[in-house]
């Protein structure tokens, strides 16, 4: 059975005419042990059948250990964008990004594609010093309203500065992980694995963190 009908296919679509290049979106699972892998499979899957600037390529977690190596990839279900060019732009997710979510996934689908808002010449010059490597990790629920901002504004770091790495973690996916950073509400934004910040934060927020590590 389909995850989303006609009419949600067709709003899909209208959001996905705005994509401006190729994006390559890579997926990887293990459906033997992973619940949600399945799940995740198919909510990708579909989504990158709207629109054929979307190719999608899956692999398994453990028979493709050489490419989850390269990717940097740990657990699962994950999706690792690359551009056109298959570059890998830092950007990740971790769990099914669905719910509210589905609009930080397609907000980094579009803008992977080249589809950004330009930003303020003071906010580029600042990500654009970050000399050292950065990791975000935003935890979410998918249920939160709020945690897609958090998200799209950690891609959008990622995407400007190759020093930035950026991930969507689902929370209740990943519930070791969730427990280790103390993850009471979301979206918990931590990054470098010990500076926090909690809630929707401005990307002024992130890189006041960034530039005192």
């Amino acid at each position: 059975m389909a995850l989303f009908d006609d009419n949600i296919r067709k709003q899909l679509a209208q959001i996905l005419d705005g994509l401006k290049d190729d994006v390559n979106v890579v997926f990887f699972t293990q459906e033997i042990e992973c619940e949600s892998c399945h799940d995740a499979h198919q909510f990708i899957d579909e989504i990158c059948a709207i629109n054929p600037k979307l190719k999608m390529t899956r692999y398994n977690l453990v028979t493709d250990a050489e490419k989850a190596a390269e990717y940097k990839v740990e657990m699962v279900p994950a999706v690792v964008m690359l551009d056109k060019d298959g570059n890998d732009t830092n950007i990740r997710f971790f769990g099914i990004p669905g719910g509210y979510e589905i609009n930080s996934f397609l907000g980094a689908l579009l803008e992977v594609s080249g589809e950004r808002q330009e930003l303020p010449e003071d906010i580029l010059k600042r990500i654009q010093k970050i000399d050292k490597d950065i990791h975000i990790q935003v935890f979410v629920t998918l249920s939160c309203p709020h945690c897609p901002g958090a998200v799209i504004t950690a891609h959008r770091l990622a995407l400007e500065n190759k020093k930035v790495k950026a991930d969507m973690i689902e929370a209740n996916t990943f519930v070791p992980l969730s427990i280790k950073y103390n993850v009471s509400g979301v979206p918990k934004i931590v990054i470098n694995g010990e500076h926090e910040l909690l809630g929707d934060q401005p990307i002024t927020a992130f890189l006041d963190v960034i530039e005192k590590i």
